[in-house]
């Protein structure tokens, strides 16, 4: 009996790691080089797409596949899959090219290529959706070389999933001997967490003009940043032929630091920063591209193709890993008049060697006796051959660089309540203000145990409630966006009826008081006001007093702050820094119309810096205006029929959204309250959204964070919504995607138990897509063997099981006797354990789909091939029925 036990838990364990098998990393490579294309003899190193360094570094062979291009300026792309799906991190880059055949090469990360075919031509495009610039490499240029501890971070939920190699072939004339190109890259990854995270910085101009023949045109780009410190260690120019020189700067404090400095008729690879630079919130980033329009005979606009122009200048740069951005783009010039300042050495062309611009188009050397008519072809062929970077460094990016200027925004997400949010329970008074702090911690502003209602004022606008005291609670809290925990809190005894709330970049609150009529800064740790405007109990329309004033907002660049005056005023005013008065603009609306810079309560301020807009809730004309800071001169309205009568709150999120919310339906009307989501270039409602848990009842202030968390404040409802991004093609909903989740109960044996703990068997959509995958690869010829493979090892296993079984029976306890009756009784429980008979046992069934609701535990990806459509079918999902419209409550007494 013994032996028969240990005999069969050695089986057991066999079987174990067979499954585990599949799990591993090494497991994980094998199979990935099993489904790769195996490549000719010729290109030699690519046969092995990925190798094992240990159990956390790994290489990744990205080649082109023996291709031989047929004409000059060839643009070839090919992609490969992330062999894993946990997140990774790019560490390393072995460039394996030929200066004789290989103009230059660009590796990108994205989710889905445009293509799936072996290698494609690059006019179809790179990707599809945004892509992300990782490696460069040109002739006679320096490799790109990350520093030590930085890495680019793919896979998992927020990285890209492919790479994608872009080759450039200048002159094929090295093709004559038709031989095959295998020109690529080796990547170094490791699954060890690096303590920083590299990104790029795109620096585009997208609507410079070049009138022909004018001798020097400068084309300026700059952008304020306003995120954590990045530290800069690359740089790449680029330009088409009429380029001269692009350089790129720091800004700080009115002081100019070069980044770097290139011609951009030189190998456009990334170049090292000469000197280490940082940069600081609050810093400039600014570019000039030096372009020639001598030759010309019409104007040169910017563009993809090879008579346009381009001025790029890309930045590498790392961050934190907390703070990590892996993409951003800058497109405008906020500051022309700054550039009167920029360095003299920014207009001066480096001179290039004709050899090397030979070089540069791909060409060799032409013989002498060539004729007039092939030079002419040549030069034809030369402006052709201008097109650096055709597709992704050209059209795609300019494409996306226009929509970041223009702000046309990504519209497959959806805005819904984050129900894990306990901040809905929070004891609070009338919440009448929300903001971020620099450390995106949620700040409110609440009335405590004060109530706005109609005993709170006369009719000359005077505060009737003195003798009820300043609010003894505090009234300014600090929260934890994540889990609503107290962080801190202040403001006691200082406000009667707070109104509107926001916070400069330097952590200062800035505060709205109705009853007091004033505006206040206070310290985060400060129990009295560093900066008090306005006469305590006195409305008024002077430039010292307020009336009812709403809102604050402050310029993280200027300083100056911008005060909305308010319920019993119509006017927006400007104060210096230190609190003195600038301007004012704004009046009353008429009964019959509301024209610009008209308002009926300017409730809310959304101020957008990068623009030098700032945005209005003009509440009772349901309607939102926009003006520029410098001059106050009206700019734009957003209006909508979903909005109602009224518009309570505007807050503007970086990207290009405006996030705002509506007051409640008047008797008869049927517009609903609720939140949008708005592209602010052309004012289109993007998404809506509404709670799931309670109902809007006066929602009074909104506020959105980088990450497109939104936090809603009711005034009536005295709570505070937390609402998520969710993309609309990957829902988090298990249900809500119509998929149903076989779960297994936990085994009681070894083998369940291992299996059940893998990460794969607690991710229900990883197993739908494990699932699709399956289904998809059994249409190749190299997973049929993998899945037949797996299909017969575990009915060996039980084949070899039941013989053992059957020759221990007559041979160790012989016939009839009470131990054979034991013995089967006991084995029968193990068996039907392996058969998935017992209660918790191993299924088998669990191995292979049977049934559409399938969830596949322990059993992993067969190929690493389809994931982009995945994506495309479950994009099929009704997204829009997940917020169905609540029942309206009824109308509001009070403001």
């Amino acid at each position: 009996m013994a032996g028969f036990v240990s005999n069969l838990l050695i089986l057991l364990l066999l079987f174990q790691n067979i499954c585990l098998g599949f799990r591993s990393p090494l497991s994980v490579f094998e199979r990935y080089k099993d489904i790769s294309t195996s490549l000719p003899n010729e290109c030699l190193g690519s046969d092995q797409p990925v190798i094992s360094f240990g159990l956390s570094d790994f290489a990744l062979d990205i080649r082109m596949p023996a291709v031989t291009p047929k004409q000059s300026d060839t643009y070839l792309c090919m992609s490969v899959p992330l062999p894993v799906d946990d997140e990774a991190y790019v560490v390393d880059f072995k460039p394996h090219a030929s200066m004789d055949t290989v103009h230059h090469m660009l590796l990108f990360g994205c989710n889905e290529p445009s293509s799936t075919e072996n290698y494609w031509d690059c006019d179809e495009g790179t990707c599809k959706d945004k892509s992300n610039i990782l490696y460069a490499w040109a002739r006679n240029a320096p490799p790109t070389r990350l520093p030590k501890g930085v890495g680019f971070r793919v896979g998992g939920e927020t990285g890209s999933r492919y790479f994608v190699l872009q080759v450039h072939y200048g002159d094929v004339s090295a093709f004559r001997d038709k031989h095959k190109d295998c020109s690529g890259v080796t990547l170094h990854l490791t699954h060890q967490k690096q303590p920083l995270i590299a990104g790029m910085y795109l620096m585009m101009s997208v609507n410079t003009v070049i009138p022909p023949g004018k001798k020097v045109v400068d084309a300026d780009i700059a952008c304020h940043y306003k995120r954590s410190p990045m530290h800069l260690f690359a740089y790449r120019v680029h330009t088409h032929r009429l380029g001269k020189v692009v350089s790129g700067y720091r800004v700080r404090n009115g002081q100019w630091t070069l980044i770097g400095r290139q011609s951009p008729q030189l190998p456009q690879a990334f170049y090292p920063v000469k000197y280490p630079v940082d940069i600081s919130y609050d810093d400039i980033l600014a570019a000039r591209c030096v372009f020639s329009g001598e030759g010309r005979t019409t104007e040169t606009h910017i563009g993809g193709t090879a008579n346009d122009e381009m001025c790029n200048f890309y930045i590498m740069y790392y961050m934190e890993a907390k703070h990590a951005v892996s993409y951003m783009t800058c497109t405008q010039n906020t500051n022309p008049e700054m550039f009167r300042n920029i360095p003299q050495e920014a207009n001066i062309p480096i001179p290039v060697k004709s050899d090397v611009m030979k070089m540069m188009h791909g060409h060799h050397e032409e013989t002498k006796d060539s004729g007039t008519s092939s030079l002419l072809q040549q030069d034809k062929k030369e402006d052709i051959l201008d097109q650096e970077t055709k597709d992704s460094d050209a059209s795609y990016l300019l494409q996306q660089a226009k929509k970041e200027e223009a702000e046309i925004l990504d519209q497959d997400f959806h805005i819904e309540e984050a129900v894990e949010w306990i901040g809905l329970d929070l004891k609070l008074g009338q919440v009448s203000g929300l903001a971020l702090d620099p450390e995106n911690n949620l700040v409110v502003f609440h009335r405590g145990d004060h109530v706005w209602d109609e005993n709170s004022f006369d009719s000359k606008f005077v505060y009737q409630q003195r003798g009820l005291g300043p609010i003894e609670q505090n009234t300014i809290i600090v929260l934890n966006p994540s889990n609503a925990k107290l962080l801190h809190s202040t403001g006691k005894s200082l406000f009667y009826l707070p109104h509107g709330l926001s916070v400069d970049k330097n952590g200062n609150y800035w505060v709205t008081d109705v009853a007091l009529h004033q505006v206040f800064k206070l310290g985060a740790k400060d129990k009295e006001p560093l900066l008090t405007l306005g006469v305590p109990f006195q409305p008024g329309s002077d430039k010292n007093h307020f009336c009812q004033p709403t809102d604050v907002a402050v310029d993280p660049i200027t300083g100056s702050i911008y005060v909305s005056d308010g319920y019993c005023n119509s006017r927006i005013i400007q104060f210096s820094p230190n609190g003195l008065y600038v301007m004012q603009w704004g009046e009353e609306s008429s009964l019959d119309r509301s024209g610009p810079g008209q308002f009926r309560i300017p409730h809310s301020l959304a101020l957008i810096p990068d623009l030098s807009q700032l945005c209005v809730a003009d509440r009772e004309n349901g309607r939102i205006q926009c003006f520029r800071l410098e001059t106050g001169e009206f700019t734009r309205e957003i209006k909508h029929k979903a909005f109602g009568r009224e518009l309570f709150a505007v807050s503007y999120g970086p990207g290009g959204l405006l996030f705002a919310v509506n007051g409640m339906p008047y008797p008869g009307e049927t517009e609903s309250v609720k939140g949008f989501v708005m592209n602010f270039s052309t004012g289109e409602i993007i998404d809506t959204f509404i709670p799931l848990r309670k109902s809007f009842e006066m929602p009074h202030d909104i506020v959105a964070s980088e990450d497109r968390t939104v936090f809603v404040g009711d005034v009536h409802a005295k709570a505070v919504w937390k609402f998520a991004c969710v993309e609309k093609m990957e829902h988090r909903s298990v249900k809500k995607a119509g998929i149903e989740v076989q779960e297994t109960k936990e085994s009681e044996t070894i083998a369940e138990a291992r299996l059940k703990n893998k990460p794969e068997a607690r991710d229900p959509l990883k197993n739908m897509d494990k699932q699709h995958l399956f289904q998809q690869a059994s249409s190749t010829g190299v997973s049929f063997v993998l899945i037949t493979t797996l299909l017969i090892i575990p009915v060996v296993i039980l084949l070899v099981i039941l013989v053992f079984i059957r020759w221990r029976k007559p041979t160790v306890y012989g016939g009839n006797s009470d131990g054979e009756r034991k013995l089967d009784s006991s084995s029968g429980r193990i068996l039907g354990r392996l058969r998935g008979k017992g209660g918790g046992g191993i299924n088998l069934g669990n191995f292979f789909p049977s049934h559409k609701g399938y969830s596949r535990k322990g059993f992993d990806r067969l190929s690493t091939e389809g994931s982009d459509q995945e994506k495309d079918e479950e994009d099929g999902t009704d997204s829009e029925e997940e917020c169905s419209a609540s029942p309206l409550p009824p109308p509001p007494s009070s403001s």
